[in-house]
């Protein structure tokens, strides 16, 4: 680990010891980027968070920072801090380079999905998730793009990442966080209330995470945002379409519902929901998967959502660059992302990060029906998004000839 100067002392300027490559990811605040340890050749994934968008703010970071010292080497399904250091303009967090992909595109790429998968993964979500209420810390963030596979072998470890919203809670005072943050679609009624929270949040995302694995869409996506708070805070779904649900059993249904629950003290805890019987059965399922293949259906849904959340992003990004005035060249947007570049020793400075097209954690938008969609919805949705993209371009490229 990078040391620390001590109060008084000049900090001791050294040479940096990786050099970056290609993003991998960005946030508000920062990017990833893939870097290379210069002395060993080892590749790690490097979180570089810019300090001027952070004033303010940088306890945030120090405690995302002291968070991973915790935990990180503890548990194999947590991602691991490698290393962090200072330059004058940004804090750099290392970590293991996680190369497998995403849960969900991992799931798609599969050849078979049967419920026993499910159950399999969420037992280590969870297992990760007990550790970490057990050390006091609350993740708040738990969502498919937060759960990275370390390799693509099909044995990898699935690991939690971005701890940039988790705290440790004060252990003689339960329930006392009440920041409203996370992503809208996996935050529990009590965050949305500012009633005060705590490590129960964690099992409510892990209910919306389980209910996704088995069917491809939310249980709370709603036609708007009005909808989607009021289904929330009274934990209002459905297993609908019937047809989508049919090959899932009793047991994972129960298991959901027993963590989609209102009242955070009648959620199951962590330790509680690893002794499921959905999660722990009384019999073993290793031998034979049985049940219904739920990849046609996932992959199905899953996709549908996936290309309705890009359509919508564009028209999102589109109104932006309206309501900016925008830059625009030969009818096209034209984006400049300027981040601080680490090559070896040599640091070079520019002016800001490039934000995700995703937006900030608290953005909320519509992502159509979460009770599942007909292939004419389907269609419909597609449809209605295209007219909008091509109204919205062509009244931009109007203003632009003015």
């Amino acid at each position: 680990m990078a040391t620390q100067p001590q109060p008084g002392q000049k900090p001791k300027v050294q040479p940096c010891r990786y050099k970056t490559g290609k993003t991998l990811g960005a946030g508000t605040y920062s990017v990833v980027k893939e870097c290379v340890h210069i002395d060993t050749g080892n590749y790690y994934a490097a979180k570089v968070i810019n300090k001027r968008l952070m004033v303010g703010k940088e306890n945030m970071v120090r405690n995302e920072i002291a968070i991973l010292k915790k935990v990180s080497t503890g548990h194999k399904n947590i991602l691991t801090l490698v290393d962090y250091f200072e330059t004058m303009n940004n804090l750099y967090l290392v970590t293991d380079l996680a190369l497998g992909g995403e849960l969900f595109d991992r799931i798609c790429r599969k050849g078979s999905y049967y419920e026993s998968d499910a159950a399999d993964l969420v037992r280590t979500i969870l297992s990760a998730v007990a550790y970490l209420h057990d050390h006091g810390i609350v993740h708040r963030d738990l969502k498919p793009e937060n759960l990275l596979f370390r390799t693509p072998e099909d044995n990898a470890d699935l690991l939690i990442a971005d701890f940039g919203l988790s705290r440790f809670m004060d252990e003689e005072q339960l329930h006392v966080l009440t920041t409203t943050c996370g992503t809208p679609g996996y935050m529990a009624p009590e965050i949305f209330a500012k009633t005060g929270h705590g490590t129960p949040v964690d099992i409510w995302a892990v209910g919306v995470i389980t209910y996704f694995m088995l069917c491809g869409y939310m249980p709370f996506d709603r036609d708007n945002n009005v909808e989607e708070f009021q289904d929330i805070t009274t934990a209002n779904f459905t297993f609908t379409p019937v047809e989508y649900w049919r090959g899932v059993s009793q047991d994972a249904r129960n298991f959901i519902k027993s963590c989609l629950t209102v009242n955070p003290k009648k959620r199951l805890t962590a330790h509680q929901a690893l002794q499921h019987r959905w999660i722990n059965p009384p019999y073993d399922v290793t031998d034979s998967l049985g049940g219904e293949d739920l990849l046609p259906t996932f992959k199905k849904n899953f996709n549908a959502r996936r290309t309705l959340h890009k359509a919508i992003d564009t028209v999102r990004a589109i109104n932006k660059l309206r309501e900016n005035g925008g830059l625009m060249m030969d009818g096209m947007m034209s984006v400049d992302p300027k981040p601080e570049h680490v090559n070896g020793s040599e640091v070079v400075d520019e002016d800001r990060l490039t934000p995700r097209s995703r937006g900030d954690p608290m953005e909320i938008d519509s992502r159509g029906n979460g009770r599942g969609q007909t292939e004419q919805q389907i269609r419909e949705q597609e449809r209605k998004v295209k007219e909008t993209v091509a109204g919205l371009w062509s009244r931009t490229a109007a203003r632009s000839e003015r």
